[in-house]
């Protein structure tokens, strides 16, 4: 069954690119839901009926706002707030923020409709946002973090609450970050509340939160792969990024007898053929701040790549061979070029850690070529979900300890990939995880959409 746009869907894509012009990235994570969507559309008609799709590619609500604070300089600088509210079907909108100069409303809005998909796969009850500024952190002092935090968290508040949307870190907003949004969320409402993840642990946090999106997603590759018969142990892995996600993909690989040879940030890649070592990589990006440069000048048994040398139309860490890939950085990072490489040079798994990592011609050609493929939306669920058990956390006044809050996240992600497998297996596309996931989270969010009326 070839999985394409009907007139139907074609008619919603270019309503929306109407209504909301110059958002590309929006319309590509539209489309790749869309275009999975005929068989359940045709089977059930009353999804047309009460014009789901239409509703659905719509927020409930979008935020913009101003952002202006003022530098070590004294100096006022100015940048621009999102919080855009898909869905909250299934109960209050949850979503990072995200701190980084590419931030606009295409990119707010591509991630916020993923995240209703994400967090529906998730079996937990929480409905989809997203939001963020295109404020660069990196080079900024802690003060200009903090001053930067309290204004945005200023403009912020009065829409967000344990019961109506809970945002969380996402790229560019750490713990440091949301110590800032939460502290002056508290000096605006004099309330001590869940609305907010990703909290130190000493104050409302989860143990177990940081490693979550990584751990998540190497759980899932072991579930893929076990489905075939196979497992990560021994595998040599490739995973681009060099923050949060891909740091605890490095440890969970490394705790389970992979072996992790790359990573890599906007400077270029680190290749460490003798494996990544933690240690190392935590003090240069966690303590130092710093780029991978400083890695190879602390182990001079690895070597990095500039961006300069990296090859056309592609990503130099997917054209170093290996057994299983992780891309965990940003959004279109694996192009079609990389994907071939990958898969020529005896790559048999790709799980997403980041959101859309792969461009659509990437994800056609690992779906045609057969590899166990993972998509992000059900891939990377891991973070969102340990969020949640951080919600419920807050609001019972309790603290889970690391195991706990591990063990749930293991469960998690298992029932999340049975349910894609055996969602794509039902509609006839036995394998095909991007349709297994695009398929069970819409059909989630779409029943309580209809449910609660025309909302």
């Amino acid at each position: 069954m070839e999985l394409r746009l009907t007139p139907y869907t074609e008619r919603t894509i270019e309503a929306l690119k109407r209504s909301s012009p110059a958002q590309d990235e929006f319309y590509q994570a539209v489309a790749e839901v869309l275009q999975s969507l005929s068989p359940l559309l045709d089977s059930d008609p009353r999804y047309r009926k009460h014009r789901i799709i239409e509703r659905i590619v719509e927020p409930e609500r979008q935020v913009f706002f101003r952002v202006a604070w003022i530098d070590d300089n004294g100096d006022v600088q100015v940048n621009k707030g999102y919080r855009v509210q898909f869905s909250s079907a299934l109960g209050p909108v949850k979503g990072g923020l995200r701190f980084h100069p590419s931030v606009n409303g295409g990119v707010i809005k591509f991630l916020g409709f993923e995240q209703i998909f994400k967090n529906a796969l998730t079996g937990l009850p929480i409905g989809g946002g997203k939001g963020g500024a295109n404020f660069d952190p990196k080079g900024k002092s802690d003060n200009e973090i903090m001053r930067f935090c309290q204004s945005f968290m200023t403009e912020l508040y009065r829409h967000v609450g344990d019961a109506i949307d809970v945002p969380a870190g996402d790229i560019g907003v750490g713990t440091r970050e949301i110590g800032y949004l939460f502290g002056q969320y508290k000096r605006l409402t004099g309330r001590f509340d869940g609305v907010i993840t990703g909290k130190g642990w000493a104050w409302g946090g989860s143990l177990g939160r940081r490693e979550a999106t990584g751990y998540g997603c190497v759980y899932f590759a072991e579930e893929m792969l076990r489905a075939r018969g196979e497992s990560l142990e021994g595998k040599v892995c490739t995973v681009s990024g060099a923050g949060n996600v891909a740091i605890y993909t490095v440890e969970q690989l490394l705790k389970i007898g992979a072996k992790p040879i790359t990573v890599s940030d906007s400077t270029g890649t680190v290749h460490h053929p003798a494996g990544i070592d933690l240690d190392t990589l935590k003090y240069v990006k966690e303590v130092r701040r710093e780029g991978l440069e400083a890695y190879v000048r602390e182990r001079t048994d690895a070597r990095f790549i500039p961006l300069s040398d990296y090859p056309k139309g592609g990503h130099a860490v997917w054209h170093i061979p290996c057994d299983a890939a992780f891309p965990s950085a940003t959004q279109n990072e694996l192009t079609l070029v990389d994907a071939k490489a990958l898969v020529a040079n005896g790559c048999t798994c790709v799980a997403e850690g980041a959101n859309m990592p792969s461009t659509p011609e990437a994800v056609a050609y690992f779906i045609a070529s057969k590899i166990a493929y993972g998509p992000g939306k059900a891939a990377n669920a891991g973070g969102v979900a340990t969020s949640q058990l951080e919600m419920s956390q807050n609001a019972s006044m309790q603290q889970w300890t690391f195991d706990e809050v591990i063990a749930k996240l293991r469960v998690i992600m298992r029932n999340i990939f049975e349910t894609v497998s055996s969602t794509a297996e039902e509609y006839g596309q036995p394998g095909n995880l991007v349709f297994g996931a695009n398929i069970a989270g819409f059909k989630k969010v779409a029943d309580a959409m209809i449910d609660q009326g025309v909302v």
